[in-house]
């Protein structure tokens, strides 16, 4: 008898686990059917596509043993989709049938004014603010969405208005963020990565008495209409690059144009020296949790001697950080179909569900993104951009648990041609030197040319063509660096980021050649990207997190703070 957790076999249970284990929290695992009569409280942390979750759950027998548990009356807690398989059926996956328990059916954001997924954090506003029993949650505070469907907030139909407890604005459309009737209590966002704030919510709902939790009253149905601006906050990421150093240590490391050894030497004689080592990846992810970093990338750069599968101490790195940051947990590095030095094949889905169960949420696609475009543009299509052929690590982890799970890694540098005379296929693309910028760039005129295997290698590929390229194959973000900025500390490439940002529809993250707070500030003002990555400045101490929001809050940018 007690708390149990379900698992129907995809995403990041894990980090729920942490969470629970945190707050003191004792639970068991719902393994079979007859489970479901032993638990007095259910939580179920769904991660990834409605589709999938609903297989998952009919293929292990869990469907109707759900349902009827739900019926029973006893206390169930439901977190994204686990809010959503509540619904009779999601846009998402059309030929699968939800729950239904709540009449009525998740919808899809439109992108005409945002990107799409919600990817970042938001706000709640109550149905009912004089009500006590809020279960923990805060307006003042912000929670980590992760979507691109939502259950639209249908005040003029009672029988799904009485469901709705808190509505998010983002854009001009307002979603539950959360459920609540008798003995369901669900939420949009994911507490367990949402920060104290999370916690709370999830503390508050396991405190209360398993009588309180299966008897909660409706809310009043009331109009909600859009607001001239919503909740959604910029994003501020700290981005750890972990590789093994001569010693076969895992160390946090930055590179200077991606050249991630000292420079020694004598007599003007260059040479390489040892990795530059900058601390150990757990400590400084669980430093950048406690300085107020939104979101936490670990990048594997160390070349797999094996598969990474087999890497068990990168592993181990992601299973230790999950436990002590409750904050988003991207992973890179290695997601590829790999063989084994016995012959034992995995495939990319493979690789990207074993970082998920050990704490990911996201996983960064580099290399093998640009092959799948490159293979993809070798079959025409009416908008020009080619045809996946549905076997791409973007499509296959895609496919299981969301587009939102997909990050590509963006590794472009400038290639200069004459503003004259060129007449080339990227000449729709090319970026002109300013009057009044830098000088070496005046009367300049340059395409962005991407690159694999972090930089050693050009393609004969945009870096336009790559982002509407993986965009179509299923891609939910991009993570957009700059080999000519990377540790420069002379700003963001705000021509190369402005640029990818006009392109696509999916959030973008900003990343290389940040040196000051003023130039997070600069990128968001001008580029209007969701999100800014840092490493060198943070690792070193010249620049801390919190100094960066001081700055986007000086500047009317909204920014997490609670």
């Amino acid at each position: 008898m007690g708390l149990y957790l379900l698992d129907y076999g995809a995403g990041n249970v894990q980090s729920l686990a942490n969470t629970l284990k945190k707050l003191g929290h004792e639970f068991q695992w719902i393994s079979s059917p007859a489970d479901f009569h032993k638990a007095t409280s259910l939580i179920f942390p769904g991660v990834g596509a409605f589709g999938s979750a609903i297989d998952g759950l009919i293929s292990r027998g869990l469907y109707e043993p759900l349902r009827e548990y739900i019926a029973s009356g006893k206390p169930y807690f439901g977190i994204c989709i686990g809010m959503q398989v509540l619904f009779r059926s999601s846009l998402e996956s059309p030929s699968s049938t939800g729950l239904g328990i709540i009449p009525s059916d998740i919808g899809v954001f439109t992108n005409v004014d945002k990107s799409v997924p919600h990817m970042g954090w938001n706000s709640v506003e109550f149905l009912d603010p004089a009500e006590t029993a809020h279960e923990g949650l805060d307006p003042s505070a912000s929670y980590y969405f992760v979507h691109s469907f939502r259950a639209a907030y249908e005040w003029e139909r009672p029988e799904v208005a009485q469901w709705a407890h808190s509505t998010t604005q983002y854009g001009q459309e307002v979603f539950l963020a959360t459920v609540r009737k008798g003995n369901v209590f669900a939420c949009q966002f994911h507490p367990e990565k949402s920060g104290q704030a999370g916690l709370r919510v999830l503390d508050a709902w396991l405190r209360s008495s398993e009588s309180e939790r299966a008897t909660s009253l409706p809310a009043p149905r009331v109009a909600r209409h859009p607001k001239p601006k919503d909740g959604f906050t910029k994003r501020i990421i700290a981005c750890m690059d972990v590789r093994s150093n001569d010693d076969g240590d895992l160390v946090v490391t930055k590179g200077d144009q991606y050249d991630v050894r000292e420079r020694t030497g004598r007599d003007g004689v260059q040479a390489q020296g040892a990795v530059r080592n900058l601390g150990k990846p757990v400590a400084l992810a669980a430093r950048y949790y406690e300085e107020g970093a939104d979101e936490l990338c670990l990048m594997n750069i160390t070349s797999f001697r094996h598969s990474p599968l087999l890497d068990q101490p990168m592993l181990a790195v992601v299973r230790a950080a999950a436990e002590t940051v409750y904050v988003p947990l991207t992973i890179g590095g290695g997601i590829k179909d790999t063989v084994d030095p016995d012959g034992t094949p995995h495939s990319a889905l493979e690789v990207a569900g074993a970082y998920f169960r050990a704490g990911a949420d996201k996983v960064s696609i580099a290399t093998e993104a640009v092959f799948a475009v490159e293979k993809m543009r070798s079959r025409p299509s009416a908008d020009g951009l080619g045809e996946g052929d549905g076997m791409s690590a973007i499509e296959t982890i895609a496919r299981t648990y969301g587009r939102q799970a997909v990050v590509v890694s963006v590794d472009p540098r400038r290639v200069y041609v004459d503003p004259a005379t060129y007449d080339g296929p990227y000449k729709d693309e090319l970026v002109f030197g300013k009057p009044d910028g830098p000088e070496k760039e005046r009367g300049k005129a340059w395409w962005y040319q991407c690159t694999v295997r972090g930089g050693r290698e050009d393609r004969p590929l945009s870096v336009v063509q790559l982002v509407k390229g993986v965009e179509k194959l299923g891609a939910g973000e991009i993570l957009l660096n700059s080999i000519d900025r990377d540790g420069t500390g002379l700003g963001y490439d705000l021509d190369l980021v402005a640029l990818v940002r006009r392109s696509v529809q999916i959030p973008v993250v900003a990343s290389s050649g940040a040196g000051r707070p003023e130039h997070f500030v600069e990128v968001f003002e001008k580029t209007g990207v969701e999100a800014a990555l840092a490493a060198g400045i943070f690792h070193r101490r010249e620049v801390g997190i919190d100094e960066v929001k001081q700055a986007l809050a000086a500047a009317k940018i909204n920014v997490r703070t609670a």
